[in-house]
Formats: structure tokens, C-alpha cells, sequence
């Protein structure tokens, strides 16, 4: 059986959820990262029930799979880039937000719900960061327990936690909980990790929930689309079909909104030939 691709909503700012639900089944992908976010499925609208109801209707009628995620930059503070987080010296609105995904996930049919750590405040030191996002991944895990979700916390460039070394150490301070899984971004450990994609793809294994997926050149954090970058994809899409992987593997081009119809074509198809190539040279 192949890898299932989806595609991310945050590539697809300027149009309605309903209409991007509608282009990738189209399209032929498998599944949906969905970033809540104010223009698609905020979470704390007045109709939540009633938008969450029709979410999961027309997921079940297209046949996709859905991932939600909240890396939405600029949700909490229209100022601040992924502020506050869980390190912040008020992290309750973060927390909430995670609280409130973890219950949309659930209604969706999500096994999982994507976050991340945001830059360290300067004024902690390094060990009170971790105590902070051990303990409000805590609370968040609080949550997913009730409703059998997990956490698939992503290495982000940047962010407290850039690596998935540092994921695997978050795991462990939140004692190996069984819902702390790892969401594996393919361009971001091409840009940051020290080990090459393959070992980054063997050390997160064993806690691997998602991945996502596009091109990125070494040490600059943009997401590219295919073949813009520097990315040798059929061993690495090779690597997950070995795995046995079947969560989704998301394309995230977030640039690309204005031509996104167009982009989500392409991804596909160059996401499909490397596959082909990776299988043939196993």
C-alpha cells in the first residue's frame, strides 16, 4: 500500500475551507491538514458545532482523511508570530486553543493534532523553557486523554524546539506519555538537523504521527515548491514506505496561496513520480 498525501489548508488562504475541501478531493489527494485558523474552522466561532458538523460531513463524502493543526502564525496575537506560547509567562490562552483542537479533533475523526513550541521568551533561562512546555504540553495531554487524540508535536526552525532530538526530549520529560507523538516536517530537518533526513526519519520513527512535506534549501526556512530546492525525495519517501507510515504525508507550501489550485496539482503529480522512482529503486 502507498503513501496517503494531503495537502495543508495554509496553502490555501484565500479560499473558503469548503471549496479547499473540494479542489484536493478533485485532485485525487487522500487527506487534508487542516489549520484552524480565523477563515477556516476558528475555533472560537459563535456556530463552531454547526461548522464543525459540516466539516465532518463533507470530509466523510469526499473520502478524505483529515490532520488538524495549530500552527496558524498570527491567531492568538494579530502582533506577535505564534504568541503566546507555552513557555510565555501566560501560556492559558495557548493552552486553550490546544484544549478546544483536541476536542474539534475528535469530532472530525482526527487522530491527532499538530503544535509546536514558538521561540523561547528571552528572559528564562533554558531550563525553565523546558519546565514550561513540559508542563503545558501536560495540560494539553490532560485533554487529548479524554478524547483519544494525540499530541504530534513538530521541530520547527527557529522555535525553542527546532529538532527532533529535542522533540524526543520533550517525550520523555512528559514521561513517554502515549499520545506524544512526533509531526516530521521533511523541509525544516533538511534546513536545521545536524543528521541527515534519512537518520532524522529513523530517530523520529518510533513516535512518528505526520509528516510534512515540500522543498527547502539548507539553512533558509522557506517552503518551496517541488524542485525549487535541494531535497533528494524518493529515498526519503522510500525510508516512510518502509516504515509502513499511514498517517498523512501534508504538503505545506504556504506561499503558494495565490496559485494554489495549480500548486496542489503539481505537488501531487511530482509527489506520485518520486514515490514510482522510490518504489522501482527498492
Amino acid at each position: 500500500m502507498g503513501l496517503r498525501f494531503g495537502y495543508g489548508t495554509n496553502g490555501f488562504t484565500h479560499h473558503r475551507l469548503s471549496d479547499v475541501l473540494g479542489i484536493l478531493a478533485d485532485l485525487g489527494y487522500d487527506g487534508v491538514a487542516l489549520t484552524l485558523d480565523h477563515n477556516h474552522l476558528d475555533p472560537y466561532a459563535d456556530d463552531l458545532d454547526r461548522q464543525v458538523d459540516r466539516v465532518r460531513q463533507q470530509l466523510a463524502r469526499l473520502g478524505l482523511t483529515v490532520t488538524v493543526e495549530t500552527g496558524a502564525p498570527y491567531f492568538l496575537d494579530p502582533w506577535c508570530k505564534h504568541q503566546p506560547t507555552l513557555m510565555s509567562g501566560h501560556p492559558d490562552r495557548r493552552v486553550d486553543l490546544l484544549r478546544r483542537a483536541v476536542r474539534i479533533a475528535a469530532e472530525l475523526g482526527s487522530p491527532s493534532v499538530q503544535l509546536c513550541s514558538g521561540p523561547v521568551p528571552d528572559d528564562i533561562p533554558e531550563a525553565e523553557a523546558w519546565r514550561r512546555l513540559a508542563a503545558g504540553v501536560g495540560a494539553a495531554l490532560e485533554t487529548a486523554e479524554a478524547y483519544g487524540v494525540a499530541l504530534a508535536f513538530e521541530p520547527e526552525p527557529h522555535m525553542f524546539v527546532d529538532t527532533v532530538a529535542k522533540c524526543v526530549r520533550l517525550r520523555e520529560l512528559v514521561a513517554g506519555h502515549e499520545l506524544f507523538g512526533i509531526t516530521l516536517d521533511i523541509g525544516h530537518a533538511h534546513c536545521v538537523e545536524e543528521p541527515t533526513l534519512l537518520d532524522c526519519v529513523d530517530l523520529a520513527a518510533p513516535y512518528l504521527l505526520n509528516v510534512q512535506i515540500e522543498d527547502m534549501v539548507r539553512g533558509v526556512h522557506r517552503h518551496l515548491e517541488f524542485g525549487a530546492g535541494e531535497i533528494d525525495f524518493p529515498p526519503v519517501l522510500a525510508a516512510l514506505t518502509d516504515l509502513g507510515h499511514r498517517g498523512l504525508v501534508s504538503v505545506e507550501i504556504q506561499g503558494g496561496a495565490l496559485d494554489a489550485p495549480d500548486i496542489a496539482r503539481s505537488s501531487l503529480e511530482f509527489l506520485r513520480r518520486a514515490e514510482a522512482r522510490s518504489l522501482l529503486a527498492s
